[in-house]
């Protein structure tokens, strides 16, 4: 009785968890999941695209501030906080086997990020386009 319990509240925290996998611990799967959320959000969803996400890298967008400003349009190499000035390690997982293997982490990275330099949420297409670039790179 006790084990139905805590599977039902196993199940309802799961759910409350969004698309994403908590469970993910490589960027593939975060990928899936965004694109998951992508098709959800837009019938016309056909793929991720490295070169929109590079695009929208390097685009300079609210505040005067791409996310280049930050981690440099060589997202392999060490990055700068514009304002703070700390050191920012590396963003492409080829360089950087940590970056994107922690759902949560991403998702505040994302969420920091996205309204410092949109000053709004990213969707589900642009972090997908942007990860797709970042794996790209080698």
């Amino acid at each position: 009785m006790q084990h139905q319990r805590l599977y039902g509240w196993l199940i309802l925290v799961g759910s409350m968890c969004g698309s994403i996998p908590t469970w993910a611990d490589t960027p593939q799967q975060l990928l899936d999941g965004y694109k998951a959320e992508a098709q959800a959000e837009s019938p016309d969803f056909k793929a991720f695209d490295p070169q929109r996400g590079e695009q929208f890298f390097n685009k300079t967008h609210a505040n005067d501030w791409s996310c280049a400003t930050c981690h440099t349009s060589n997202p392999a190499a060490m990055g700068k906080h514009d304002k703070t000035a700390k050191s920012i390690e590396p963003l492409a997982p080829s360089a950087n086997a940590e970056r994107f293997t922690n759902p949560k982490k991403v998702e505040k990275w994302f969420k920091r990020n996205c309204n410092d330099v949109l000053e709004r949420t990213c969707t589900s297409l642009e972090k997908g386009d942007v990860l797709t670039y970042l794996l790209s790179i080698q």
